[in-house]
């Protein structure tokens, strides 16, 4: 099951409207991830530290999630220095240590981290359902926000679906290994789970036309933008105005 760890909670966050955290979170990754001088992308790093901690989120998780993304970044620290061509910073024999490299690897390190904390602050301060019925009042297709929704309350179906394949399997004996049996048997697994899943979906649809379903998902929540949020709105354009003018300063001075 997917775990909304951080959706319920007491912060200016978890308050805020939910349109207004979409919509922000997209423009600070998309201003974040053009950026390439460090000092706007160390800014962005410290204001994404500050949005967790004004969150009220459990350090640990966030860490601990984090850790996916960072594995990936130290793997590219270990390659692309390495590899990138330019001023040699050291030479171990064969080896060859590139500044462009690692200033590469350096921004790559800034970007992620800063746009993953900065995600953890605003998405998963609400909860999924709440950020699709964000979406929808954004204009997004309507297909795609049905398409997340439906996702995300019925991935957990499919997934007892294939522990309860699973199980049966092992009840049957089944042990894994390297031999054709084997191979046959999981495409079997999977191809089942696929029979499953499309049944599944008749079963759904047949279900939510019964109830009277027109195309479209209604919130119970009222969407409204209040005076905190307004204030939070006027926040957050100038620090995407401060980050971007940090950004062309640094590009005209270089």
């Amino acid at each position: 099951m997917i775990r909304e760890a951080f959706a319920v909670g007491d912060s200016v966050f978890h308050d805020a409207d939910p349109r207004l955290k979409v919509l922000f979170a997209a423009l600070y990754s998309m201003v974040v991830a053009l950026s390439r001088e460090f000092l706007p992308l160390a800014a962005a790093l410290a204001c994404s530290v500050l949005m967790v901690f004004l969150a009220r989120l459990d350090g640990g998780e966030v860490f601990r999630r984090s850790l996916p993304v960072n594995g990936f970044v130290a793997l590219l620290w270990l390659v692309v220095p390495l590899t990138f061509q330019g001023e040699v910073l050291a030479r171990w024999g064969p080896l060859e240590l590139s500044r462009a490299g690692v200033v590469l690897s350096a921004q790559i390190t800034l970007k992620a981290n800063g746009i993953l904390l900065a995600l953890a602050a605003l998405a998963s301060t609400s909860s999924v359902a709440s950020l699709g019925h964000a979406l929808d009042r954004l204009r997004v297709p309507p297909k795609i926000v049905h398409l997340l929704l439906l996702t995300y309350r019925y991935v957990f179906v499919m997934e007892q679906e294939y522990l309860r394949l699973a199980t049966a399997m092992k009840v049957r004996c089944f042990r894994p290994s390297t031999n054709r049996h084997t191979y046959r048997s999981y495409a079997y697994l999977v191809g089942m789970l696929f029979v499953r899943a499309a049944a599944r979906g008749d079963r759904v649809h047949q279900a939510m036309v019964c109830r009277g379903f027109d195309g479209k998902f209604h919130s119970l929540r009222d969407l409204a933008f209040s005076r905190r949020d307004r204030w939070t709105a006027v926040a957050m354009v100038a620090l995407l105005a401060v980050l971007a003018g940090l950004e062309w300063h640094g590009r005209m001075a270089g």
